[in-house]
């Protein structure tokens, strides 16, 4: 081929080849938008053109949760001076991503605290809350619980139980508070007090439940466990930890934490989840006495 003869490629695209930088940033910045917040920081390496359209505003406003200007004006976190209107949106993402940014939820008379953060691969929105916002058991009067400070919690108090019974701990949460397909677990998140303080919290019959909108085809109850033993468990129940039993985890943080179920909110049937709600349950079937449980609350979060 002599110089100046154009390829079969040139010809087809009128003599010059068009590369994706020759596009609109803000086109680039669409496309980008459709992928994920992770997706997106790796397109930010590829180059300086591509940088530019994946820190822009276009694609991290699409990530940033419908309601995130309500989460940060209650935030309890101390923030700059400056306005969210006037940041970047990927800063105000970022911002979000911060599990320690808690928000007072007085809604409906309700009280207690709610912990609201982003996942930040995802962006499905995190949501925790507190012991206060939970429906505890109170058969033996003021004397079940007492609430007091913990120096590894997110919350201003934790719930510890003093004694009772019978043991059913309930949350409610709005379905619309959840980002919708994606899917979340719910966990149990709490501690045991040491040696003598506790007791009843292994075996027999604890178990668990997530249901959204009270329907009863949705709700799924799993056998859990607090404080694996597993000689107690095999004299009362005849299993060991390799039983169909859900067994707890230690966060890095301290604190231990409990699956208690599954569940995706239908984008689909969002219009129709405005009164729905997400109720989490935890149960021990038996009236025996039980001692020396803490509990932070309930997470929300996507898997």
């Amino acid at each position: 081929m002599t110089t100046g003869e154009l390829t079969a490629e040139e010809e087809a695209t009128g003599g010059s080849n068009t590369r994706i930088d020759d596009l609109p940033e803000s086109v680039v910045a669409q496309v980008i938008s459709l992928t994920s917040p992770r997706d997106a920081c790796r397109c930010a390496a590829v180059s300086p053109f591509f940088r530019d359209a994946a820190d822009s505003d276009l694609v991290w406003d699409r990530f940033l949760p419908r309601d995130y200007r309500d989460i940060l004006s209650r935030s309890s976190r101390t923030t700059s001076s400056s306005s969210s209107s006037e940041k970047k949106k990927k800063e105000l993402y970022l911002r979000l991503c911060d599990v320690g940014a808690v928000v007072v939820d007085d809604e409906g008379g309700e009280g207690g605290e709610t912990a609201v953060w982003v996942a930040r691969e995802s962006g499905g929105k995190c949501v925790a809350l507190s012991a206060r916002r939970l429906s505890l058991p109170w058969d033996d009067g003021e004397l079940s619980w007492k609430w007091t400070p913990h120096p590894q919690s997110r919350f201003a108090e934790v719930a510890q139980l003093v004694h009772c019974t019978g043991l059913e701990i309930y949350g409610r949460l709005p379905a619309t508070s959840l980002t919708s397909a994606i899917d979340y677990a719910a966990y149990l998140v709490y501690g045991v007090a040491d040696g003598g303080h506790r007791r009843g919290l292994s075996f027999p019959d604890q178990e668990t439940a997530v249901a959204v909108g009270g329907r009863a085809e949705s709700c799924r109850r799993h056998a859990v466990c607090l404080c694996p033993d597993d000689a107690v468990a095999r004299e009362v129940r005849g299993v060991d930890s390799d039983g169909e039993v859900r067994w707890p985890t230690t966060r890095d943080d301290g604190w231990s934490e409990l699956e208690m179920g599954r569940l995706c909110i239908d984008d689909a049937a969002c219009v129709d989840l405005a009164e729905e709600v997400v109720v989490v349950s935890f149960e021990v079937l038996g009236w025996h006495p039980k001692s020396g449980l803490i509990v932070e609350g309930v997470v929300f979060r996507p898997v």
